[in-house]
């Protein structure tokens, strides 16, 4: 009861921040949707891969710190905690500031490599190119979350995320209808949010005086604590990376349907990513306190919590997946009113949510297999399913078996399922108790 208790303090909060946070492109995909129609809709979708393809790599290398710090804790090792915060905010800054440089350079040949319709292309690149400035406070931001997270406080991001998701909002609606902006209006609401989020977390991270500071004394890269972030989250950072790059291959294959599948595989997208929210927060929350227990070696408090993580899990699935198969076309009219995306969003959100189970339980694991710091075969485990199963699984029925989005459809459920198999066979073998291999 007391590690339920545990789990649930730290997944609500979590979770919230995480349902706020998904508005803020949810909130783009339904006004540009509205007002704008499906090219926009298409631009913004595509546009937003492209940008969640840089940020996954950071929440990775977040999420992974993010098991660090909470060993670090467990194992009571105040130092090691200062120097890994230090670390991981110079290297986010310095790498944030690079890439904020160098990729809109590089937007167009992105765009094209996607087969971005020609119809959305003027939008998807004005989307991307101004979300692109500000990847250097996306960066920032998760490092700030992520450090918090670690010391045990999943409320105060949850804070922060709504503050900035309300500016979102606020943002989209002056820009998008009032001034006409189109992807370009919901670009600077995002990036302008994004800003903000990253300035409210200063003052909120002064609270852990002993952790974090401005003074030079608390930066720097250290060494071995940046061995021990890239051990801990660059297997990690790499997989997010892998799989956001299958689904951007999956994107391309669906672009090449035309601007009607792309506008519905980004409208059922923002659905997907709305149904996985519980199962992410609470895979961050058996990954943050399965870590603590991993550090205190107390291996049978960091089952019972995955225990606990999955009977919550399953069950909130199983209500998502139940509402999403029986009101399927209300579910796109949020996002649309054209009756051609409506028709092949139905048909596509129903093969997709099939993924609901196998997703559930996998995600659940590898928030264990994280904490324990076996990040590696989370990494390999990512790389199997996406490469041998959902690009050509995803090809095969979309394309030669002409099939559409129906066939694309059935791309992630068997990705998925694969991964949670070779996922249970590490958990039953008792590996995942070995730390740091």
């Amino acid at each position: 009861m007391k590690s339920e208790k545990k789990l649930l303090a730290f997944a609500i909060p979590y979770l919230l921040s995480n349902l706020v946070q998904s508005l803020y492109n949810v909130t783009d995909m339904i006004i540009v949707g509205k007002v704008c129609g499906k090219a926009s809709m298409s631009g913004v979708a595509t546009g937003s891969q492209v940008t969640m393809f840089v940020t996954q790599l950071i929440i990775g290398l977040c999420s992974g710190t993010t098991a660090l710090i909470g060993q670090q804790i467990g194992a009571k090792k105040e130092k090691a905690i200062k120097e890994t915060v230090g670390t991981l905010f110079t290297v986010l800054l310095l790498l944030g500031i690079v890439l904020t440089i160098c990729l809109p350079f590089l937007v167009k040949p992105i765009l094209h490599l996607l087969q971005t319709p020609s119809e959305s292309m003027e939008e998807a690149s004005n989307y991307l190119t101004i979300t692109l400035f500000g990847l250097v406070f996306i960066f920032i931001y998760n490092a700030f979350s992520s450090i918090m997270r670690g010391l045990g406080d999943s409320f105060r991001p949850f804070i922060l995320i709504g503050i900035a998701c309300c500016t979102n909002v606020v943002l989209d609606l002056i820009l998008i209808i009032h001034f006409h902006m189109g992807a370009r209006g919901a670009a600077i609401a995002t990036v302008v949010s994004q800003v903000i989020s990253m300035l409210l977390c200063i003052p909120f991270l002064q609270k852990y005086k002993y952790v974090f500071g401005f003074h030079k004394n608390y930066h720097g890269i250290n060494k071995k604590r940046l061995g021990e972030i890239l051990r801990f989250g660059g297997p990690t950072a790499v997989q997010n990376v892998v799989t956001i790059a299958s689904f951007m291959v999956v994107t391309a294959i669906v672009n090449s349907l035309g601007v009607t599948a792309s506008a519905t595989v980004g409208a059922v997208g923002k659905i997907t990513n709305f149904a996985l929210m519980p199962v992410i927060a609470l895979q961050a929350s058996i990954m943050v306190i399965g870590a603590q227990n991993m550090g205190a070696a107390n291996y049978e408090g960091a089952a019972s919590v995955l225990k606990t993580g999955m009977k919550v899990a399953f069950t909130i699935s199983f209500i998502i997946f139940v509402t999403v198969q029986a009101f399927p076309e209300q579910l796109i009219r949020i996002f649309t009113s054209e009756p051609e995306v409506i028709r092949s969003g139905v048909i596509y959100i129903r093969r997709l949510s099939i993924d609901y189970f196998p997703a559930t339980g996998l995600m659940c694991l590898v928030g264990l297999f994280t904490g324990a710091g076996h990040s590696k075969f989370c990494f390999i485990t990512s790389m199997f399913s996406a490469f041998l199963f959902r690009i050509p699984v995803a090809y095969i029925f979309g394309i030669r078996l002409n099939q559409g989005l129906a066939g694309v459809g059935l791309a992630a459920p068997i990705a998925s399922s694969t991964a949670l198999i070779l996922a249970i066979g590490f958990y039953t073998s008792g590996r995942w108790k070995k730390k740091f291999s």
